[in-house]
């Protein structure tokens, strides 16, 4: 029904161009595409126009068996019926009456006929081609050759491109230039085609052509190449190389890591290569034929850890070729550079150490290049250079010294050796304080710090609950006491007495309850002791003015009272001094402080103040 109705509306349409386009002659005239191209398993279109003086009976369209038509599908009176049965499900008229053929086979590449009749104004036909193409494959590539450096022809690859039509061509390219069949040139290209069932072509080719050793970095490939509708198109395969075997004519040897001059503790990479292929097996020698085991026989690589300067030699790689049974040498010499050393010297003024003696400790090194020395203590340089001396030793002076030797310009190539220095003394008490504050009742602990070189023993003046020592650490000795706190021992306080074998050495702690602790203020406490007395000067001062002025006042009554004071007529006396009998006015202030006490201050200049001096003060009020 759907298809009549089609049928039906094109009848309509053609009617109306016919009445409009009606020629003279009353001739039917049809006209179609010369040729067709439609792809292999898609849809073709052969489009009929025509025109006509009268209505359209009937179309047909047939096919051309060589040299009889056969029927594939007409219309008559907006009736379609398809004739031709290999046709059957696949063709059909679009509403402009043209053929479509679905799922296009090689097979409907025919002479196609349009014939449209128009009753009295006759019958009128033409043709068209269908031509029916496939895009090939994409070509497939077999290169798995073992090919030898000769003049002999050999096959390089196979290029396989399947199911094209119409038969398409391969074309080689080395290096991007076209490669034609050319014997005399090396180069033979045979081509081999197939065609299959469903009438599709395969094309295989091959590529034979003469090997050389420069050949090892050629790239070749393979182009398919075929035409669509007019238009030339290609298909390109990758581009691969060849495996080309010849044999090593030349070989080297040189270090590979590291890049600059070696070092002792360097890891060391020797690289022997020959340029045959397959390459050879290595063996490497050192000086003397003597075989060095290296794993890398396959890889032509030497490898040595954490060189030292007996690996300094000439090492030799050989390399045996299978193909031309003969063996390559190339040598290289390995330099590694060095430090020996460092040994250390002592020049002293005698064994052991003592107080105030002399010593010089000379750092002796031998390397490849120029070295540097510096000695160190405690990780920080005392001094540049190769020596280093004490004059005046004195106890601080005992450490362990290290003397590092560094080579300038290869970072990491250092040597160092330690040497103790120790200053034989009697104890030396470190730090301790003069005064401890403490509670009546309460338990304290005493530390008492010595340094002592040679061992000392510690005792303490007074028994305590514990005793404790730490174990001697490089000369350094620490002893506590745990005490409890009486007041005999306020009075008296604690001795620390250390002794070795040179002498002995006394350290007294003095214990004041913490009500005479003095208040921190941030001032120093000999500043904030001046700041006291001196507001103390000034108070006692002004209240002695005070006292003067009033006795002065009443002087002044009693001689006016008496006549001797003439008064002006201000009504007020004035007061004058004469200059032979100046009245000298002087406060004396006393100082509570004791003569010892007085006797230990000093003045700016460091000398000594009598107690005198130090303990009066004089306010002078003449002026």
């Amino acid at each position: 029904m759907h298809r009549n109705r089609l049928a039906r509306v094109a009848l309509g349409c053609l009617f109306l161009a016919s009445c409009c386009g009606r020629g003279a002659d009353g001739k039917v005239e049809v006209s179609t595409t010369s040729v067709v191209e439609a792809e292999v398993g898609k849809k073709a279109v052969i489009t009929c126009s025509f025109s006509t003086p009268e209505n359209v009976t009937y179309v047909n369209w047939f096919y051309m068996d060589k040299n009889d038509r056969k029927k594939i599908i007409s219309m008559f009176r907006g009736t379609v019926h398809i004739d031709e049965s290999e046709f059957r499900g696949r063709v059909n008229l679009t509403e402009e009456l043209a053929l479509a053929i679905e799922n296009v086979v090689l097979q409907d590449a025919k002479t196609y006929v349009c014939q449209v009749g128009a009753g009295g104004a006759g019958v009128g036909e033409n043709r068209s081609e269908l031509h029916v193409f496939k895009a090939p494959g994409a070509p497939e590539l077999d290169t798995d050759r073992r090919l030898t450096a000769s003049p002999d022809i050999q096959e390089i690859a196979a290029c396989v491109s399947r199911n094209g039509y119409p038969e398409p061509t391969i074309a080689w390219y080395k290096n991007d230039g076209l490669l034609e069949h050319n014997e005399h040139a090396g180069v033979n290209i045979r081509s081999l085609i197939t065609k299959e069932s469903s009438g599709l072509v395969t094309i295989r080719s091959i590529l034979l052509a003469q090997v050389t050793k420069e050949d090892r970095k050629a790239l070749y490939r393979c182009q398919v190449n075929y035409n669509v509708m007019g238009v030339n198109k290609t298909i390109e395969s990758e581009s691969f190389g060849i495996n080309v075997h010849y044999p090593s004519e030349n070989i080297t040897l040189e270090i590979r890591s590291p890049t600059g001059e070696v070092k002792e503790g360097d890891n060391v990479t020797l690289f022997c290569e020959a340029d045959g292929n397959p390459p050879p097996l290595y063996t490497f020698y050192r000086t003397g034929g003597h075989e060095v085991d290296s794993p890398g026989v396959f890889t032509g690589e030497l490898f040595l850890e954490d060189v030292k300067k007996e690996n300094s030699d000439v090492y030799q790689c050989q390399a045996f070729d299978s193909q031309s049974t003969e063996i390559l040498t190339a040598e290289v010499n390995l330099y590694v550079n060095y430090i020996d050393g460092p040994n250390i010297t002592r020049e002293q003024t005698r064994h052991p150490l003592h107080r105030g003696d002399n010593l010089t400790l000379t750092c002796h090194a031998e390397g490849s290049k120029h070295l540097e020395f510096q000695w160190q203590k405690k990780g920080k340089v005392v001094k540049k250079g190769q020596r280093l001396t004490f004059t005046n030793l004195v106890p601080r002076d005992s450490d362990t010294y290290s003397c590092l030797v560094t080579m300038p310009g290869f970072p990491g190539l250092s040597r160092s050796k330690r040497v103790s220095v120790a200053v034989h003394s009697e104890p030396e008490m470190l730090g301790l304080k003069d005064v401890v504050y403490v509670e009546d009742g309460e338990l304290v602990n005493l530390t008492c710090s010595v340094f002592s070189i040679p061992q000392l023993v510690i005792k303490w003046s007074t028994p305590g609950k514990k005793v404790s020592h730490s174990p001697s650490n490089h000369y350094h000795r620490n002893s506590t006491l745990s005490v409890l706190v009486t007041q005999e021992l306020l009075d008296t306080g604690v001795n620390c007495t250390a002794t070795n074998k040179l002498g002995t050495t006394v350290h007294h702690f003095r214990l004041e309850t913490r009500s005479e602790e003095p208040v921190t203020t941030g001032i120093p406490p000999s500043t904030k002791k001046q700041t006291r007395e001196s507001k103390g000067v000034i108070i006692v001062a002004v209240v002695i003015c005070v006292l003067l002025i009033a006795v002065l006042g009443a002087v002044l009554y009693f001689l006016h009272k008496k006549g001797k004071l003439p008064c002006g007529r201000s009504g007020k006396q004035e007061i004058t001094k004469p200059d032979a009998h100046k009245d000298k006015i002087v406060v004396e202030v006393k100082s509570d402080k004791l003569p010892e006490e007085a006797e230990l201050l000093q003045d700016a200049n460091g000398e000594k103040r009598s107690a005198g001096d130090q303990g009066e003060r004089y306010i002078d009020l003449r002026n």
